[in-house]
């Protein structure tokens, strides 16, 4: 299972939101390439990495931030927020990133997903942000009436790589993920399975790499001390 330390950028600045609230922001780092650097050197060998302007505005707003970290750290670089049209992923993977998070795009524009998906194969993520069983989109704004495992497993069925699933009530808050959400998933589908949102023990991370999570994303709880990157990142090496 592979462990992505998150870096969610606000103004150009390292941050992190609680539940998904503008309002309950905590900047961490002003300079994230530092932060990335950092994470490198206690072992990560990937970064989640989320434009926070970008998905609320519809369009990235922290381009040149987030191509200086894939240029300085040379880690695989998934990265979501604001990403609408292929031009936009294009830009992004020719600036060093690897994989591509479609959230709000990939449910609101017809037919995007799977243009994209074709186009673009595996360097396609999908991200099912998950508030009381519905979808939620505009960077956690605004939830829409779509169950979320009905979704799930269309996004499967058109052939996206990787799913990255956060269950909103549990970012940021240090409480544990939804575990019996990410059984459920993991039981009905094969996808590539990154979990996000609440992990906040390294038992927590042999738990899910038990389900047979193929991933976890680490935010608050790093940012925080509760976990260890460097022993996070030896206990799944193993």
């Amino acid at each position: 299972m592979t462990i992505y330390p998150a870096i969610d950028l606000y103004e150009g600045k390292a941050v992190r939101l609680t539940r998904g609230d503008y309002a309950q922001m905590t900047v961490y780092d002003e300079d994230p390439v530092s932060v990335a650097l950092g994470f490198k050197e206690a072992g990560a060998s990937a970064l989640h990495v989320v434009d926070l302007e970008g998905a609320r505005e519809g369009k990235p707003a922290n381009f040149e931030v987030i191509r200086e970290i894939a240029r300085a750290s040379d880690l695989l670089i998934q990265v979501g927020g604001g990403i609408r049209t292929p031009e936009t992923i294009e830009k992004y993977l020719n600036s060093g990133v690897t994989r591509i998070i479609l959230g709000t795009a990939a449910i609101s524009i017809p037919g995007f997903l799977e243009k994209t998906i074709n186009k673009f194969g595996e360097a396609i993520a999908v991200s099912v942000d998950i508030k009381n069983g519905l979808v939620a989109v505009k960077g956690w704004t605004e939830v829409i009436d779509c169950d979320a495992l009905e979704y799930c497993r269309a996004v499967e069925k058109l052939g996206a790589a990787t799913l990255i699933c956060t269950d909103i009530s549990k970012d940021g808050m240090l409480s544990g993920s939804n575990l019996e959400l990410y059984r459920t998933i993991r039981q009905k589908s094969s996808i590539r399975l990154i979990a996000s949102g609440g992990v906040s023990s390294i038992d927590e991370i042999k738990t899910l790499s038990g389900i047979g999570m193929d991933g976890a994303i680490l935010g608050k709880a790093l940012y925080t001390g509760a976990i260890d990157l460097s022993k996070a990142v030896l206990i799944n090496n193993k």
